[in-house]
């Protein structure tokens, strides 16, 4: 379950950091794609390693019913990721679609902490939405729509390989717990 976790951290973060450097083009988003991929294969890798060493603690599946609520989450969350990007295109406010996403993913992680009883999903859930409200806060102070992805799509970057550090880290501090 960590491992999927840290994979979906991993490449959601490189989107993310495309999504808000994507507007300086050229160098400066092929430098950054190529080490923000780095990073997420690097993540990757550490957790497939560490999912094989603790092989006999690999956790349980979901049960259906807790992976239907996972559906239903993720089924919402999408939905409004759809509706925000419609409407902000229709709105003729594109600036506004990667502060309300990263608001709608942020709080797509509140529930998800009770599917996975993992509490430590409501931080990255709360900084998320956090980032995705300054994105809105700076387009309301006259940003330009670069400044605002920048400071959205990286903050969420950031936090969402941060995420994945701390799984890595999490479990590893409890396999070395129950060991000793």
């Amino acid at each position: 379950m960590v491992t999927s976790g840290v994979v979906f951290y991993a490449f959601f973060g490189l989107g993310w950091l495309l999504a808000g450097l994507g507007h300086f083009g050229g160098l400066v988003t092929g430098v950054a794609g190529t080490l923000g991929l780095v990073l997420a294969l690097a993540l990757v890798r550490i957790a497939r390693q560490q999912a094989a060493q603790l092989a006999d603690q690999e956790s349980e599946p979901l049960l259906p019913a807790k992976r239907r609520r996972f559906a239903q989450v993720n089924a919402v969350q999408w939905s409004l990721i759809v509706a925000a990007a419609v409407g902000c295109s229709a709105g003729r406010v594109p600036e506004l679609t990667l502060p309300l996403v990263a608001i709608v993913v942020g709080l797509h992680f509140l529930p998800l902490a009770r599917v996975f009883d993992d509490a430590r999903l409501i931080t990255p859930g709360v900084v998320l939405a956090a980032l995705g409200v300054a994105g809105l806060l700076a387009w309301a102070a006259d940003a330009s729509r670069g400044t605002v992805y920048t400071l959205v799509g990286v903050g969420c970057a950031v936090t969402l390989w941060s995420t994945a550090l701390w799984s890595l880290v999490g479990i590893r501090r409890a396999a070395a717990e129950e060991s000793a």
